[in-house]
């Protein structure tokens, strides 16, 4: 995928030769989400974040079975997923891979999962995503969880405009749903935070939180790193505390940050 990285650019974070620093807390930050989210005890959870492997191999060190789905064989499965993958032999802290559709969950039963994971904006990757989200809903238990991320609408109105698209950046705002080409020819959905919001609440799914995965600024935290790599620990921390209010509560994501973050849960059936 071929992406502007000048500086100016607000698509330089997308490229990864430009903004390492930046790239590199977007990933430390995500594993800090990651690990606030995960449930205690070992769980049976879902991975359909795509082919990186780094959210299954994070969940099984916690001691969860992760059924990963993949759209196609991994090349090579790095070491420590080859230690943990037991096809077929389900248990603690175990990563069992398997190919599937990604658009569709059909291969598992009703009520199985206690969580689903949609990292790495698996959700934005499937344009009927309804009927993903759908799936989801279906496979999880009762008070079973949802971590998802998607791309966001800061990221499609930078996109249209890196392609200089003025006239469908300007009717963006009256769009129920958000496509966007990139230059590769692949198209990306988007969402705003009511989009979102929406679509998880439509699956029968109650909506805890949505929130950027980053307020700080990218030319900002490379900057940080540049002059001191040390501080990303510092960053991290800093990132995770300015998601939250003076109240506790989560500031408004509308406005920040290239994707967003959702967690849901399935409502308990009534007793």
């Amino acid at each position: 995928m071929q992406v502007s990285a000048s500086a100016a650019s607000p698509l330089a974070a997308l490229a990864p030769g430009s903004l390492a620093g930046y790239w590199r807390f977007q990933r430390a930050v995500a594993r800090a989400q990651l690990a606030a989210w995960l449930p205690a005890g070992h769980r049976l959870l879902v991975d359909i974040s795509g082919p990186d492997p780094s959210t299954s191999a994070q969940a099984a060190d916690r001691g969860h079975t992760v059924i990963r789905v993949l759209a196609a064989a991994p090349a090579a499965a790095p070491a420590a997923e080859r230690r943990r993958a037991r096809p077929g032999r389900a248990r603690r802290g175990t990563i069992v891979p398997v190919m599937a559709d990604p658009t569709g969950l059909a291969f598992l039963p009703d009520g199985c999962a206690d969580g689903v994971v949609a990292e790495d904006g698996a959700l934005s990757r499937q344009l009927m995503t309804e009927d993903l989200a759908a799936e989801i809903a279906r496979v999880l238990r009762p008070g079973g969880q949802l971590l998802a991320s998607v791309d966001s609408l800061v990221l499609g109105m930078a996109m249209l405009a890196e392609q200089r698209r003025w006239a469908h950046l300007t009717d963006l705002v009256h769009a129920e749903v958000v496509l966007i080409p990139w230059p590769d020819g692949t198209i990306t959905r988007c969402f705003g935070v009511s989009q979102l919001t929406e679509l998880l609440t439509e699956a029968g799914l109650e909506v805890s939180w949505v929130r950027p995965r980053t307020v700080l600024s990218p030319s900002m935290v490379d900057h940080v790193l540049r002059r001191d790599p040390s501080a990303i620990t510092r960053l991290v921390r800093a990132e995770l505390a300015a998601c939250q209010d003076r109240e506790g509560g989560l500031i408004p994501a509308e406005s920040f940050g290239i994707s967003l973050l959702a967690a849901a849960r399935k409502p308990s059936c009534p007793p």
